[in-house]
This record gives C-alpha cells, sequence and structure tokens, in this order.
C-alpha cells in the first residue's frame, strides 16, 4: 500500500509539473524577453528590411567566419527560445491575458479592440502593428522580420492565413534572403482576408479589398478589388460603401 501511495504521489506531482510548467516559464522568462523584444524594436526602427541573412555569405573556413558562425549559433538558440514562449503565450485561452504578453513584453504594436485569435504564429512580433479594431484568425502566421507587417482598421484575417515578408532567393549561389526577395506588407482599412491565403513580401493591399479564400498575392491589390487565384488576380470589385467598424469583440478563451 505504501509503493502505491508513493506511485500516486509521484504521479500526481507530475501532473501538477505538466500543468504549471508553460505558464511558469512564461511568467519567468517574461523580463528578459521584454528587454530582448525592445533591443530589436530598436534595430527594426533603425532598419526595417534587416541585415542579416539565415545562410553566411561563406562557409566558415577563416578565423572570423568561424567567430561569426559560433555567435550565430548562439543567436540561435536564442531566437528559437523566443519563438518557443510566443508559441506557449499563443495558446493561452484568454484574450486579455495574451494582449498583455503580446504588447508588454513581445512589442507588438496593438491598436484599441485589436484581437489576435489562437494560435497565432509571431514573427519579429516587435515589427508587427495590428490596427484598431482589427481580427487576426486562428493559427495565422505572421513574419514580420524582412520590412513589418502593418494592418490598417477593422481588417478580418481568416484562419490560417499566412504573411510572409521575405524569402529565400532561390537563384542566391548562397540561398540567402536578399534585399530583391524581401520587403514589407501594408494591409488597408476594411480588408478582408479568407482562409488559407498567403501574402507575399512587398505587398501592399488597398483599403476594402478581398482577398478570396486559398488565394496567393503576389503584387499590389488596388482599392476594393476582390482577389483570387494562384497567382491572385481580380476577379471583382468590391462595393465601396463599407461602413463596418469592428469593436473587439470575440469568442472567449479562443
Amino acid at each position: 500500500m505504501r509503493i502505491v501511495y508513493i506511485m500516486n504521489n509521484i504521479f500526481l506531482l507530475i501532473l501538477f509539473l505538466l500543468v504549471i510548467y508553460k505558464p511558469l516559464t512564461l511568467v519567468l522568462s517574461a523580463p528578459m524577453l521584454s528587454v530582448y523584444s525592445r533591443l530589436h524594436r530598436r534595430r527594426f526602427l533603425k532598419n526595417p528590411w534587416g541585415g542579416v541573412s539565415e545562410v553566411f555569405d561563406k562557409y566558415a573556413d577563416t578565423k572570423a567566419d568561424m567567430r561569426a558562425a559560433r555567435r550565430r549559433r548562439i543567436i540561435n538558440y536564442i531566437d528559437g527560445y523566443h519563438r518557443l514562449i510566443l508559441q506557449y503565450t499563443a495558446n493561452i485561452p484568454s484574450h486579455t491575458v495574451r494582449k498583455f504578453f503580446y504588447k508588454h513584453v513581445f512589442c507588438v504594436s496593438m491598436k484599441k479592440d485589436a484581437v489576435i485569435y489562437h494560435g497565432a504564429e509571431l514573427r519579429a512580433p516587435w515589427s508587427l502593428e495590428v490596427g484598431e479594431g482589427t481580427s487576426i484568425g486562428d493559427n495565422a502566421i505572421l513574419d514580420a522580420r524582412r520590412g513589418g507587417i502593418r494592418f490598417g482598421k477593422s481588417v478580418n484575417v481568416g484562419s490560417r492565413v499566412c504573411l510572409w515578408t521575405g524569402s529565400h532567393d532561390h537563384s542566391d549561389p548562397w540561398f540567402r534572403s536578399t534585399p530583391q526577395s524581401r520587403g514589407p506588407i501594408v494591409v488597408g482599412d476594411r480588408v478582408w482576408i479568407g482562409p488559407n491565403a498567403q501574402i507575399l513580401h512587398s505587398v501592399s493591399i488597398g483599403e476594402g479589398a478581398v482577398i478570396a479564400a486559398g488565394a496567393v498575392v503576389t503584387k499590389d491589390v488596388p482599392p476594393f478589388a476582390i482577389m483570387g487565384g494562384i497567382p491572385a488576380k481580380q476577379i471583382g470589385t468590391r462595393s465601396k460603401d463599407l461602413r463596418c467598424q469592428f469593436t473587439g469583440e470575440h469568442l472567449h478563451f479562443l
């Protein structure tokens, strides 16, 4: 009986640790990550497009290259931990708590009544601006590392939408993220982006435009245009009589 009692207590302890380790890790990491995010925010304001590629220009065949490679490995650990804590944050079942961490720890610029649903993946959150009343759907990927992402007011972003401010250059010998393959994304007021749509780098979407579900946007979109297909082409025009103004209403816990 004593062995059963001990095993039961060990099981309860393990279960308790599994329940609290994510919130505990998040709380204990918050001060360090806040400083980290603010330093990156300052760098972003000086150089929004970024200057560091994920792949080095040369192989590490000199001492300087080897030192740079070692520094990059250390940075990768820090960046990976930062991304891990962001994933923990994304799945907190409370909009209020998530918004607090996004704004005050990860330096996301979230205006009044902005909503980010659960499971969203934010890359370089300090380069992300979410306008008043804008709603970001669940499991969206917002990669703002290569120029930043800016949403206007009352934008509706569907589930699993992906925005990419950069990519690798397939013609580059070192497969780097070059200036030609990166740039900011700007989304105007009252835009509607359907689920599973993909928005690539260096794209501006005009006010009131509609991006159909599953579309891949590679070029600028005129105001009030309805875009669909791969690559996206204009398939219609939306009414300019838009009066919607989102107030931040959302499903709780999600």
